[in-house]
């Protein structure tokens, strides 16, 4: 049962608001919807003029600007292969990231905090769909468990500083994430832009195939991120104030399940790629399935509107409108 307290409290037009990440997929999209419901006052300095690992810096840019909301969306992220190949960067930067915003933020007197945590921060064999309450009840995925754990020690920071100090922090679990400004270098990125990539780039050169890791029977949720970014304005003005250790965690999902094989298909399709796919067994799957329960923001008014498809569609758009594939 979710144990909170709404409030009538709005965030102001002319709020500072900070947008930790802004450059990045989920920061971006965040931005975005602010200014299109007329906020005019975000802070979102790019990561040449904040280093958010360095604590000084994150410090005197909380006492110089002075924030009044912050959304926590800056993260060292990737998909199978960069979590196998960085495990030490994965755990050690975004820690320190977490650390020095989350502290910062109480020290400041920031009025509501987003943490932005990840789906992946679940059991392995979690009972399917995965509630809030489910964190930490079993055992990761070990292809991304430094990642999971930096995430899950951002949640319960926030936790442990809602309970000491009366905080309103709130994390969010997003499932798998897509939209404009993703990264679809094949080496880092998550499955759905890596398959755009190779889909268009199989295209371009008439590859007769295509090779996906694994078997493509895994099945994942996916969202796209404008639909998270109203997400996370909606609880930002939510007025909520924990009375429970659970009740500031929110899980942000579609709650429409797609196997990878199946995803491979409809991206094919709207590429227009007519070679064949070949799946890698010898490759990981990850995790076998991975649906959220988002009952919990859906009962404060919240749903996904972005069809998957439409959702695709509109990425391969900006993938080629910013000539990604000509790089």
């Amino acid at each position: 049962m979710m144990c909170c307290v709404m409030m009538n409290r709005l965030v102001d037009k002319n709020a500072r608001i900070f947008v930790a990440g802004g450059n990045g997929l989920v920061g971006s999209a965040v931005i975005r919807q602010l200014e299109k419901q007329g906020y005019t006052n975000i802070l979102s300095p790019s990561h040449g003029k904040l280093e958010l690992m360095d604590r000084v810096a994150v410090e005197k840019f909380f006492r110089t600007h002075c924030p009044e909301y912050v959304v926590l969306a800056a993260a060292r992220v990737g998909g199978i292969h960069a979590n196998n190949t960085y495990p030490a960067e994965f755990i050690y930067q975004n820690l320190m990231i977490q650390n020095h915003v989350i502290h910062e933020s109480w020290r400041h007197n920031v009025s509501r905090l987003i943490f932005l945590g990840s789906s992946c921060m679940y059991p392995k064999l979690c009972p399917q769909p995965m509630r809030e309450e489910d964190l930490m009840t079993g055992l990761l995925e070990p292809t991304n468990s430094p990642y999971a754990m930096a995430k899950i020690t951002g949640v319960e920071m926030c936790r442990s500083y809602n309970r000491q100090y009366g905080t309103s922090y709130i994390s969010v679990i997003p499932t798998n994430l897509y939209g404009p400004n993703d990264n679809f270098d094949l080496e880092t990125s998550h499955v759905l832009p890596a398959l755009i990539r190779k889909f268009h780039e199989a295209k371009m050169s008439d590859s007769p195939s295509v090779v996906v890791w694994g078997t493509g029977s895994p099945k994942r949720e996916f969202l796209h991120v404008n639909d998270l970014a109203d997400a996370c304005i909606l609880l930002l003005n939510s007025g909520l104030k924990a009375i429970h250790k659970d009740s500031m965690i929110f899980n942000i999902g579609s709650g429409m399940e797609i196997s990878i094989g199946e995803l491979a298909g409809l991206i094919k399709s709207i590429v227009g790629y007519e070679g064949t796919i070949i799946f890698d067994p010898s490759k990981p799957d990850g995790t076998p399935r991975k649906l959220v329960d988002s009952s919990r923001v859906n009962a404060m008014g919240w749903h996904s509107k972005i069809q998957l498809a439409d959702g695709i569609i509109k990425t391969y758009e900006w993938f080629l409108n910013n000539n990604i594939g000509k790089r």
